[in-house]
């Protein structure tokens, strides 16, 4: 198990992804562990290295007793980037996260890259429930406060649902030590980042859920915006678990905010138009190129290639599968060939081909998929490893 001595504490973590990336560090909600950053971590994973932790209190991380403050959360944070020799982060903070990473980004700026605040507030203007939610779950457990919490997390219609991403963070919810619980109860009670917020000068992102009664935008999320110099705001039709209730809206928000935007789109499309179509065949249609062509070819490259196949909204498998299905219902047969030809040399195998195709037959019509079957079935009698894979067609 990943688990490290910082800050005095024993603290759980979870790093992921290449070295040399830069760094993003997530932290959790009240309630929750790392696991809350599950879609997340994957959809950032090619990009960055990825680290999660239990904050103190929760999940696999100690429980010291007692009232807890922002400051030592913060410092925990800091122990455990320290430890793991990571100088520099982008930080993405839910709730309790989204507070850490205020006092983080103020008190030790130089390491702070990005800032992304989901959820949350420099200060609760009456922290009194916050203090009766602490003393409930020391005298009768987390049961207590089950259903007032997950009815905060999430809207009634994703309750209602009761998908498994409910039910996962429900069981978070209720294994949580009511002590560690009670103690950051404390630290969001008597926080107050409020002076600290002009501090704060990594480019930053304010994530609204417009259902979020929590954290709403009026008194909280417009407090964050009107403090921090410059900040972003994305709003997101969810509750407080925004990354947890609509987790591709959120990870592509982020995406498209911590991925350094390319100045030059024609030459990030030929760096994209070589992984996806290849070297060789880039080199060829490079060499054909003639002046009556070349604006054509720029064309492509710059808009196809780095503007829309560079965005950062879907997998490149995705895309591939997409273009097939589209070359094939418009019977754009030499581009659908290339493309086969290409994703079978970069990772598609043939039931993804497959797939793609029964889409083509039943929204496209059956004789279009019958000549796409006909033609990937003699790409892949070319392609090592795939012949046979796909039988004679009706």
């Amino acid at each position: 198990m990943p688990v490290i001595q910082a800050g005095g504490v024993r603290q759980y973590y979870r790093l992921e992804g290449a070295e040399g990336r830069p760094v993003v560090v997530f932290s959790h909600s009240l309630g929750c562990d790392h696991t809350l950053w599950d879609a997340q971590a994957e959809a950032l994973r090619p990009h960055f290295r990825v680290l999660r932790y239990d904050t103190r209190g929760h999940g696999a991380s100690d429980v010291p007793a007692g009232d807890y403050t922002i400051e030592l959360l913060a410092r925990d944070a800091l122990a455990l980037t320290d430890a793991l020799g990571l100088e520099e982060f982008a930080w993405c903070g839910l709730s309790m996260g989204g507070m850490i990473g205020q006092w983080v980004a103020a008190n030790a700026a130089q390491r702070v890259t990005a800032l992304v605040l989901a959820n949350t507030s420099a200060k609760y203007p009456d922290a009194s429930p916050l203090e009766e939610r602490r003393r409930t779950v020391l005298a009768k457990g987390m049961a207590a406060v089950e259903e007032t919490a997950m009815g905060r997390f999430f809207t009634p219609e994703t309750l209602a649902a009761g998908g498994a991403e409910v039910a996962a963070v429900r069981r978070v919810l209720l294994g949580t030590d009511p002590a560690g619980y009670a103690g950051c109860c404390a630290a969001i009670r008597d926080m107050d980042n409020m002076a600290q917020l002009n501090a704060i000068r990594a480019r930053t992102m304010i994530m609204i859920g417009d259902q979020d009664v929590s954290t709403p935008w009026a008194g909280h999320g417009e407090v964050l915006a009107a403090g921090i110099a410059g900040a972003k705001v994305e709003h997101l039709p969810t509750a407080h678990l925004s990354a947890v209730e609509k987790p591709h809206s959120f990870s592509t928000a982020l995406l498209r905010f911590l991925l350094p935007r390319e100045d030059d789109a024609l030459a990030a499309g030929f760096v994209k138009r070589r992984a996806v179509l290849g070297d060789a065949h880039v080199d060829r249609a490079v060499a054909r190129t003639t002046e009556f062509t070349a604006a054509f070819q720029e064309l492509i490259t710059r808009y196809a290639w780095g503007t829309v196949w560079s965005r950062p909204g879907l997998e490149d498998r995705t895309r591939r599968l997409l273009v097939l299905a589209m070359t094939a219902s418009l019977g754009r047969w030499e581009e659908f060939r290339l493309h086969v030809w290409a994703g079978l040399a970069h990772g598609l195998e043939a039931c993804d081909v497959e797939e793609a195709l029964l889409m083509v037959a039943v929204y496209a019509g059956v004789p279009a998929a019958n000549t796409a079957f006909q033609m990937a079935a003699e790409e892949m009698g070319r392609s090592p490893g795939f012949a046979g894979q796909l039988g004679d067609q009706a």
